[in-house]
């Protein structure tokens, strides 16, 4: 098996639904432009044309509702946002339309597309340019939310996405575009639900998604030096979320620290806190913790970006932090 890097994987994955089956299609602002999607878009216009591969004016609440037609006609349209901020312009067609249709005609139609959203975080971008809005969508029934870490995953959720008979939301964070791994050469889909384990322990669990997942990585090898063995659980699947395995190592080590880049009031942190605390609350061994970004926009200042993205440093002083509460 070959190491390729993140944006490598979702190229390759993208050349393979579309080759593998006509019904799949791109659409979206920028889906030929490098700057827009980096290179994870290279060579589908020259290899399927601009009737499969369709960059669009900007016009986000207009493009999704005509995928979301589309999807509804027996096609299976990916829906490329490049900034996720602006998405808050398709919330009609993704929130009304994409995620009821299949419920409101009693499950005799279904709405198999996938709402590519794009997170371009740091670089001094500000308040409308690096927002994480994954849990707003968490909140809609109807809609599939994953996040994957990894290379393999992104290859592999996408995948499971575009096949996926309901609508996904598959969250890609250009952080991770550069990230290397060992990705199968032919098509494959991790499946939508299960989360993974990167790391076994038995202190503290680290709960993370995303790029979030890398840091949380570093901070167990940083607390293993200190004696502290921590769990990380990569959920890959934020709804539906793997509760067995969250469960499963909550239980066996009792303390949690949930991990993540979003914002921290009625994020993607407070309901896995509260499902928790719902479920095991006698498992907890201390209360649980949460590393998010701050109920604050992203600022436009390098300096302050250091401050406002959590790093690793922060997960294991909110694991040493859980370590040291009465148990």
């Amino acid at each position: 098996m070959r190491r390729i890097s993140y944006a490598q994987s979702v190229n390759e994955a993208l050349h393979q639904l579309l080759a593998g089956d006509e019904r799949v299609l791109l659409i979206g602002q920028g889906v030929t432009s490098p700057w827009y999607v980096g290179t994870t878009t290279v060579g589908l216009i020259d290899q399927f044309g601009p009737e499969r591969v369709i960059d669009t004016p900007v016009s986000e609440n207009g493009v999704t509702g005509v995928a979301v037609g589309a999807a509804l006609a027996g096609m299976r349209p990916i829906v490329m946002h490049p900034r996720m901020d602006f998405m808050h312009y398709a919330m009609d067609p993704i929130a009304n339309h994409a995620a009821n249709w299949h419920y409101m005609f009693g499950g005799q139609l279904s709405v198999p597309m996938t709402f590519w959203a794009i997170i371009n975080r740091g670089g001094e971008q500000a308040a409308q340019h690096a927002q994480a809005l994954h849990a707003v969508f968490m909140h809609i029934p109807g809609l599939k939310v994953v996040a994957p870490s990894t290379p393999f995953d992104a290859k592999g959720l996408l995948a499971a996405s575009v096949e996926d008979d309901n609508p996904v939301v598959f969250v890609d964070d250009r952080w991770l575009y550069e990230r290397e791994g060992e990705v199968p050469e032919d098509l494959y889909s991790v499946p939508i639900g299960k989360a993974e384990t990167k790391v076994e322990g038995k202190d503290v669990t680290l709960a993370a998604s995303s790029y979030m997942v890398l840091e949380a990585i570093r901070a167990a090898e940083s607390l293993a030096k200190e004696g502290i063995s921590a769990e990380v659980l990569d959920l890959r699947s934020l709804k539906p979320l793997d509760e067995e395995a969250l469960f499963g190592s909550v239980a066996k080590t009792g303390r949690l620290v949930v991990v993540d880049g979003g914002w921290r009031t009625c994020g993607a942190a407070a309901e896995i806190a509260a499902l928790v605390s719902e479920r095991l609350f006698d498992c907890l061994r201390a209360p649980i913790v949460r590393v998010t970004l701050p109920n604050a926009p992203a600022p436009a200042s390098a300096p302050l970006e250091r401050v406002y993205y959590p790093d690793a440093d922060v997960i294991a002083s909110a694991a040493r932090k859980t370590m040291g509460a009465r148990s």
